[in-house]
């Protein structure tokens, strides 16, 4: 009996796709940054600090795993927020005198409800 490739290959494909709609966790970046320098992660997590200006700044946000600053020139969502950020993983950025260490330069974030 002859098997449908079609219905592995659309198997495949919805495995591939959700896989990569996963969170990572921000100890795990933290733990060892070079893993993850100049890859997109995605992580999640509540605002700690923020600051900024004519939406240009930075915020810290924190999991159950750990803390990470996330540059942004999209606006800096309030303390308090829990968002999702989608960005690229730096490390030794300093801004307006101040260095951040492992930091992800954002590309998009979402403010979610709790």
């Amino acid at each position: 009996m002859r098997k449908n490739p079609a219905i592995w290959i659309c198997a495949f494909s919805a495995a591939l796709l959700l896989s990569s709609c996963a969170y990572t966790k921000i100890g795990k970046i933290t733990a060892d940054p070079a893993r993850f320098r100049n890859q997109t992660v995605r992580v999640e997590g509540r605002v700690t600090n923020s600051f900024g200006a004519l939406s240009v700044g930075g915020y810290q946000i924190q999991d159950d795993t750990g803390k990470i600053f996330v540059l942004s020139n999209r606006g800096v969502p309030s303390s308090g927020s829990k968002v999702a950020v989608s960005g690229t993983v730096i490390e030794g950025v300093t801004v307006m005198g101040r260095s951040f260490g492992t930091t992800i330069q954002e590309r998009d974030h979402r403010v979610r409800g709790d």
